[in-house]
């Protein structure tokens, strides 16, 4: 009878230490900082397309300096169908994702085109067009869609040249991107397009 106990708590330990947690909520950064995950993905480079259906939720880290910066979005795929001037239409306000509006989050105060931009929470949006897009930051950041933007909430606009990639990208992606401890920039990109948002730190 002792050996069967023994062994029943022997398989019971194995199993118990087969199964690390999953959930663990933390993420180590380059610079070995520790910060909260949100949900979602990392959408990485992808130049092939995926069988995933519908629009991932995902998120983009980054770090300015001393600043932190989150995006939340959802990452639609292209799956084929023509994106520009066709799935999202040029000229109207778009949530730069899915669902619901993008939002962006940072705990120091930034300079973008010439606006101090206070540290916290701001929907991100941006207007396609064919030669000039304007990118958006609202202080709305829980919308769903853009049925509740209003421009009177803008922060500031900002009209950008888009960039036209070699490389496809599948699912839409956001990047933060450090280009010195004061500056850096905020790309979206999606199909063979990048338009990137510039900006340095306020103080």
């Amino acid at each position: 009878m002792l050996p069967r106990l023994l062994l029943f708590v022997i398989i019971i330990c194995l199993s118990a230490c087969s199964n690390p947690n999953k959930e663990s909520t933390t993420v180590v950064t380059p610079k070995g900082n520790e910060v909260a995950t949100p949900e979602g993905a990392i959408i990485q480079p992808q130049t092939e397309v995926d069988t995933l259906k519908g629009s991932l939720k995902a998120y983009a880290l980054g770090k300015i300096g001393k600043a932190s910066f989150t995006i939340n979005y959802y990452s639609p795929a292209t799956r084929g169908r023509m994106i520009w001037g066709g799935l999202v239409a040029y000229d109207n306000v778009w949530v730069t994702g899915a669902h619901k509006a993008t939002n962006i989050e940072f705990d120091k105060d930034i300079n973008i085109g010439g606006t101090i931009v206070s540290a916290g929470k701001y929907a991100f949006f941006t207007i396609p067009g064919q030669e000039q897009w304007t990118i958006i930051i609202n202080k709305n950041w829980n919308q769903h869609l853009v049925d509740d933007y209003d421009q009177v909430e803008d922060v500031v606009r900002l009209n950008v040249t888009p960039q036209t990639e070699q490389l496809h990208q599948e699912r839409l992606r956001y990047e933060i991107k450090s280009e010195s401890d004061a500056s850096g920039n905020i790309s979206v990109q999606w199909d063979k397009l990048k338009v990137s948002l510039p900006f340095t730190l306020a103080n």
